[in-house]
This record gives structure tokens, C-alpha cells and sequence, in this order.
């Protein structure tokens, strides 16, 4: 579980919670059936018109990602390819394929098969920036739907409220039981503000980190398996890829 994102939530909606009981308002009155029905129902509706079902049926893929994600191993993609170019000067790029099953990141592997299969390194980066970019694609998918989701909630909530408003007003006989029927009107609006900025528009926030932090990681191998192909040096490859790191962590790490 990513700490900062759990941490974010509760601490968010904690305070919001607490703040609301404190003025003494009742939580039972905001968890409404209706309310919750035409937002999240709303919402879902009209982002999902906006993309495709293959996107849709991805989101908890998304989510996972966005909860569960782990940060990119930059020092240790590093030591893995510096390891490979000194293999390589010892026994020759053939000699990498022996490793290549030893490699679990889908791209990495990749890259590394066509070093061995002697592609050119024109051609070996055409390959995998295309690779970069249909990955790009994928991700940017995800991003867009939280993203449309945290503009269409609060709309869905104000249309909730304008319903819950017409069927208040409707009947104006009974003052008190109005003032209710009006109060709870606005729950609609709660959640509707209330799920695009503190869970629709985080999410994809977090999803726009998770996918720059794999795009420098991708970047990282591109550049390396160029330096493996091209013969360069190990102690010229690690100069090479350590501009991947933050400064702070290349003197911890490396």
C-alpha cells in the first residue's frame, strides 16, 4: 500500500468528518441513498461515454496502481545493465542470452533480446521509443478518465441538488419537514465536491506520478541498452544512466 495516498485520504476526509461531527452535524444524514446514486452513478455514466468499455474495465487496474504501486528501481536497473555490458565485454553479446530469463521487466527484456539479435541501434531505438509511446498511450488513458470524472462529479452533484430542490419545493405545507427535504437536497452537492477533490482528481494525480516515474525508467533502459549495443564501456554506461538519479540518491546508492 503507498503510504502517502492512504495517509493523504484519511487525513483528508478525517478532518472533514471530524470538522462536520464538531459543529454537531449527524453522519447518518449524509450517507443518502439518492444523493450517492446520482453522483457516482452520474459520473460513471458520463465519463464512461467519453472513452472506450476496454478503459472502463481497466480501473481497478488503475486503482491498484494508484494504491499499490511500488517506485521504479533506478540504482538497481542501473547495476543490472552495467553488469550486462561487462558480461558483454567478457563473453561477447552472445553471451547475454543466458541472462535474459533472469530479467523480469517486460521492456527490459525486450530491449535486451534485440541487443542480442544484433539490431541495429537505429532501428533498436525506433522499436522501443514506439514501445514508449503505446505504453504513454495506455497510461494517459487512465490519467484522463479520473481526470473527466473530478469535472463531471460536481455538476452530477449540482444536478442532484436541483432535483432534491424541486421535489422540496413542491410541497410547501409543512415548513419543517421543507427545511429537511432542502438540507438534504445538498448532500448532493457534498458529494459531488467531495468525490472530485478528494478522490477523483488525487487519483489521477497519483496515476500522472506513477506514469512520469515509468516513462524516466523506460527512458533509462532505452539509454542503456544503446550504450550495451554500442559497445561503450561499463564504467562509461553507469556515467550514462546516473543523470536518471537524484543527486541525493546517487551518493547514497551508487
Amino acid at each position: 500500500m503507498d503510504l502517502a495516498t492512504l495517509m493523504g485520504l484519511v487525513m483528508a476526509v478525517g478532518a472533514i468528518g471530524l470538522a462536520y461531527t464538531l459543529e454537531g452535524g449527524n453522519p447518518d444524514a449524509i450517507f443518502l441513498t439518492a444523493p450517492l446514486l446520482i453522483v457516482v452513478g452520474g459520473t460513471l455514466g458520463a465519463t464512461t461515454v467519453t472513452t472506450s468499455i476496454q478503459t472502463v474495465l481497466r480501473v481497478p487496474v488503475y486503482l491498484r496502481l494508484a494504491f499499490f504501486g511500488k517506485p521504479h528501481p533506478f540504482n538497481d536497473t542501473i547495476d543490472r545493465i552495467v553488469k550486462l555490458a561487462e558480461k558483454a565485454r567478457r563473453d561477447g553479446i552472445l553471451g547475454l542470452e543466458r541472462t535474459l530469463k533472469t530479467i523480469s521487466n517486460p521492456f527490459f527484456r525486450k530491449a535486451v533480446q534485440l541487443v542480442i539479435d544484433g539490431t541495429e541501434v537505429t532501428v533498436l531505438k525506433e522499436i522501443l521509443e514506439t514501445e514508449i509511446a503505446y505504453i504513454e498511450e495506455r497510461h494517459r488513458k487512465g490519467i484522463a478518465f479520473f481526470r473527466k470524472a473530478g469535472g463531471f462529479a460536481p455538476t452530477m452533484g449540482i444536478l442532484g441538488t436541483v432535483l432534491g430542490l424541486i421535489h422540496a419545493l413542491g410541497d410547501t405545507s409543512d415548513a419543517s419537514r421543507m427545511a429537511a427535504s432542502i438540507a438534504s437536497a445538498f448532500i448532493a452537492t457534498l458529494w459531488g465536491v467531495g468525490l472530485a477533490n478528494l478522490f477523483f482528481l488525487p487519483i489521477s494525480d497519483k496515476l500522472q506520478m506513477r506514469h512520469e516515474e515509468e516513462l524516466a525508467h523506460l527512458e533509462l533502459i532505452l539509454e542503456g541498452v544503446i550504450a550495451l549495443q554500442s559497445g561503450d564501456t561499463p564504467r562509461n554506461v553507469r556515467t550514462r544512466l546516473v543523470g536518471f538519479v537524484a543527486p541525493r540518491h546517487r551518493v547514497q546508492e551508487l
